[in-house]
C-alpha cells in the first residue's frame, strides 16, 4: 500500500436502522468517521424525497452530537458531475448514502465526480462510506437491481447490475430477514456462483475495513451464501421454474462478532469459511484475486 493509500471502512447498513433512542448501527458509523467532531456529507440521490431523507438523517447525526452534517444534493447526472459538489464529497469523513431505488442512486452517481471523490476519500482519507438499504445494495460492483419475492429460488428472478463497486466478488441485500429475501438471493448466486451473496438484517451493518478486518453490529445478523462449490440445475430448467442447489454453503454472523481475515478468523472455522470472508474482502485496490 502507497503511502497516498490510507484505506477507510465500508459501512453496510440492511436498513431501517434506529434514529431515535438506541441508535447503536449510527453511533458506531460516527465513531469510525472520527467521532462528533467529524464531517459528514449525506448522499440522498437514491430517494424522490431528498429533503425528507436529508430532515431524517440530519436530526439523527445531531442527536449524536455531530455538528458538521450537511446535504449534499444530486438529483441528476449534471448535479452529481459538479465539482463543487465533489470537493466537499472528498473532504468529508463520512459519506452517507440513503434509501430509496439503488438503481436510481447509481444512474446517478455512477461514474461522475462526485463517485469519482468517494472512492479518492476512501483510499486516500481513509473516509468512511455508509449507505443504508438501497444505498447498501448499491456499494458493490455488482448490484442486485430487483427480485422477486419467491419463498424458494426460481430461475431468472433476480436481477443484477452494475453498482458504484467499493466492493468486489459479491452481491448484497438487504431487510434480509425481515423480508424473507433468502430465496431471491439463493436465485441470484444460482445465476453468478462466483459472487458470495452478503444478507442484512434491518437495524445491522456490516464494516468491511480496507486493513482487512469486518464487524457485525445492531439487532441482527448478516448472512453469507457461498455457492461457489455446488451443483445445480439452472442450465436445465425454464424460467420460472424452481432451482435445486447442492452444496450451497451458509454463514450466519450475528450482531457482535468481529472477524480478522489477515489472521484468522476467530469464530469461524475451515479454508471454505475463510475463502469466502477474503473474498468479502476483497475491496478497492487491497486484496488482490
Amino acid at each position: 500500500m502507497s503511502k497516498s493509500e490510507r484505506l477507510g471502512h465500508l459501512f453496510i447498513i440492511g436498513g431501517s436502522e434506529e434514529r431515535r433512542g438506541d441508535m447503536r448501527v449510527l453511533e458506531r458509523y460516527i465513531e469510525l468517521c472520527g467521532g462528533p467532531r467529524c464531517s459528514i456529507a449525506v448522499l440522498t440521490s437514491a430517494s424522490t424525497k431528498p429533503d425528507d431523507m436529508w430532515d431524517m438523517y440530519g436530526e439523527a447525526f445531531g442527536e449524536l452530537g455531530v455538528r458538521r452534517c450537511f446535504p449534499i444534493a444530486a438529483e441528476s447526472r449534471d448535479e452529481a458531475d459538479d465539482s463543487e459538489r465533489a470537493r466537499r464529497i472528498f473532504d468529508a469523513d463520512g459519506i452517507f448514502m440513503s434509501g430509496g431505488t439503488q438503481k436510481r442512486l447509481v444512474e446517478i452517481l455512477g461514474g461522475t465526480r462526485i463517485h469519482d471523490a468517494m472512492r479518492r476519500a476512501f483510499v486516500q482519507r481513509a473516509a468512511c462510506i455508509g449507505g443504508t438499504s438501497a444505498g447498501a445494495s448499491a456499494m458493490a460492483r455488482h448490484m442486485l437491481e430487483r427480485g422477486t419475492k419467491d419463498k424458494l429460488p426460481v430461475k431468472h428472478t433476480s436481477r443484477l447490475e452494475s453498482g458504484l463497486d467499493f466492493l468486489q466478488n459479491v452481491v448484497i441485500d438487504q431487510h434480509f430477514s425481515e423480508r424473507q429475501r433468502l430465496a431471491r438471493l439463493l436465485s441470484a448466486i444460482a445465476k453468478y456462483p462466483d459472487l458470495i451473496g452478503v444478507g442484512i438484517d434491518e437495524d445491522t451493518a456490516l464494516i468491511v475495513s480496507g486493513s482487512g478486518h469486518m464487524e457485525v453490529v445492531g439487532a441482527g445478523a448478516v448472512t453469507l451464501l457461498d455457492g461457489r462449490h455446488m451443483s445445480s440445475n439452472i442450465g436445465d430448467v425454464g424460467s420460472q421454474d424452481l432451482l435445486e442447489l447442492v452444496n450451497v454453503v451458509l454463514h450466519l454472523l450475528p450482531a457482535g462478532n468481529r472477524y480478522d481475515t489477515v489472521r484468522t478468523a476467530p469464530t469461524l472455522d475451515g479454508a471454505q469459511a475463510k475463502e469466502a470472508l477474503i473474498d468479502v474482502l476483497r475491496l478497492v485496490g487491497r486484496i488482490q484475486p
